[in-house]
């Protein structure tokens, strides 16, 4: 069903790092803004006269509460007509349209192998929203991975929520890598690409169908983030040996 468009407030704004805030949205015409964990708003925003040069779709960072607000996570991209006129002109107070929520990028139900939530910059929102839901109604799940992209370590977000996340939620586990970074003091450095494949290696059992083999564990691939990053993600997992009905994407950009 296709959602109306609504008007939404700004009721807070908090920066997560030098290029990336948090805006919380009140929906007043609603007691409940219900959602699922994964989909997405779009917003209207007063930059072009075309309607679909105006629209810029951003995932739910929140998980449902049951109340009329939820949270939006926007970095701010150079040359941006969309994310210049947020960073410079939405204040507390400020209206905005919006459309939603969208989209089927959602978890499994049941959640009957293990999750990779494999992401890049805000791509972590959807799997924020996710998790926080799994702890929240005590959801059955396998090994939850998520996987963080990272150029520095000042660049990543909800950073204390995850390490939190990672002590309370059975078979959590939060793993940041950092691309520009030098190694050590156990933290991971180049990209996402090489610790999924390291754990999905490390996971093989013996085929059952084909002798002297070694087949890979059961998984759910979730990506989201930037093209590169997804089209090389999906490349790697079909030679890991996974099919193309375990990979499910979020593109930005």
């Amino acid at each position: 069903m296709v959602q109306p468009w609504r008007t939404g407030k700004v009721i807070r704004i908090v920066d997560e790092t030098n290029s990336t805030r948090r805006f919380w949205i009140e929906v007043p015409e609603l007691t409940s803004f219900d959602f699922v964990p994964g989909q997405f708003v779009t917003l209207d925003l007063p930059i072009h006269e075309k309607p679909n040069k105006r629209w810029r779709s951003y995932s739910i960072a929140s998980w449902p509460d049951g109340s009329n607000v939820f949270e939006l996570l926007i970095v701010l991209l150079e040359g941006g007509a969309g994310t210049t006129w947020i960073f410079n002109e939405v204040v507390v107070g400020t209206e905005l349209i919006f459309r939603g929520p969208q989209g089927v990028f959602v978890l499994p139900e049941p959640i009957d192998r293990d999750v990779f939530f494999i992401c890049t910059g805000t791509g972590i929102a959807p799997f924020r929203a996710m998790s926080h839901h799994i702890k929240l109604h005590q959801t059955a799940h396998h090994n939850l991975y998520l996987l963080f992209g990272c150029r520095k370590f000042g660049d990543t977000l909800y950073e204390q929520e995850m390490r939190s996340l990672e002590r309370d939620l059975p078979s959590f586990k939060y793993l940041p890598t950092f691309s520009r970074e030098e190694p050590g003091n156990g933290h991971y450095t180049g990209y996402v690409h090489t610790i999924y494949e390291e754990i999905c290696n490390k996971n093989r059992t013996p085929s059952t169908e084909n002798i002297g083999e070694m087949a890979v564990k059961p998984a759910y691939f979730y990506l989201c983030g930037w093209k590169n990053m997804i089209d090389e993600a999906k490349q790697r997992i079909l030679q890991l040996g996974y099919d193309k009905k375990s990979i499910h994407q979020e593109l930005y950009g």
